[in-house]
């Protein structure tokens, strides 16, 4: 059984399925799961919200014109579920591309400056030096954070929806994607752990002589599944807007900090001041603003 365990990881095969020279990977299909599943979460979230709580996403007259008059609860509540709906589509799909951009830039800048800016086209190529088809690799999850934050900003602004709301809505989704996105890490055989001589270690292709931590699998557990029964534990309470999202940013750093010890640095990094990896530092980074945000919430009246 332990056998088995241990090389769980090497009789998976990455690509689920071709189609003559296209190859379509685990990893995309379940990075498609985490956002369909995203999506479909909030869809139900929105027909769970009670018409007085819809209210602070946007002034009423937003949701039912002048001239409706004495118009019904019902009808008004029907009305706030199909303009909720159709912003929802629209919002996550600026948001998939600036997290995407953000993601990609947050690589660059976070994890190997020194590469890109010696050379560049990288960036966007998906063939290296010597020409080979390999597709665009590195992506950061806090890069990807900060460009949905700016499109979430931009978008909410634009439709004059609150943006602390709206983050305090979406909040809970987040983790229950990631969850499916980690999952997708470990089928596709990256972003493994460090090497280990505990049972729970297991061989991946890549690395076929050392146990190392199924570390996408604890990221997938603590960032994923852990973090959104947290969430959703809160959410059931009645606080101001904006502390939910607060302890979204505070939660996962915290959970991102402890996993980063048994996740494999990168490379080219390697562990800062020998200890810290630059997930650690950047996670910590989060956490300070979280905690900030709760402050600057709580202290308005």
């Amino acid at each position: 059984m332990l056998a088995w365990y241990q090389n769980l990881s090497l009789g998976i095969d990455p690509i689920a399925f071709s189609m003559g020279f296209v190859f379509v990977r685990w990893y995309g299909i379940l990075y498609c799961m985490g956002f369909l599943v995203g999506y479909f979460f909030l869809r139900w979230r929105i027909k769970n919200i009670r018409l007085n709580k819809g209210f602070q996403f946007f002034n009423s007259q937003d949701v039912s014109s002048q001239e409706d008059g004495a118009i019904s609860e019902q009808v008004l509540e029907k009305k706030f579920e199909e303009k909720m709906q159709s912003i929802l589509l629209d919002f996550l799909l600026v948001i998939f591309l600036f997290a995407l951009i953000g993601g990609r830039i947050g690589y660059v800048f976070f994890y190997d400056p020194a590469y890109f800016f010696a050379h560049p086209l990288s960036i966007i190529s998906p063939f290296d030096l010597n020409g080979t088809f390999r597709g665009i690799f590195g992506m950061s999850y806090h890069g990807a954070l900060l460009g949905a934050l700016l499109g979430s900003f931009l978008f909410l602004k634009k439709r004059k929806i609150s943006f602390f709301a709206w983050a305090d809505f979406v909040a809970p989704a987040i983790p229950l994607g990631y969850f499916f996105g980690r999952i997708g890490n470990f089928l596709n055989g990256e972003l493994y752990g460090r090497a280990t001589n505990s049972f729970v270690g297991m061989y991946f292709q890549s690395d076929l002589g050392r146990l190392r931590h199924p570390s996408q699998l604890y990221e997938a557990l603590l960032e994923g599944l852990f973090l959104f029964l947290i969430l959703w534990k809160f959410d059931k309470k009645k606080m101001r807007k904006g502390l939910l999202f607060s302890f979204y940013l505070i939660g996962y750093g915290l959970v991102r900090i402890l996993v980063e010890f048994f996740r494999q640095p990168d490379a080219q990094i390697g562990l800062l001041l020998g200890f810290f990896s630059m997930g650690q530092v950047l996670s910590l980074v989060m956490i300070f603003f979280g905690f900030f945000l709760v402050v600057l919430i709580r202290s308005k009246k």
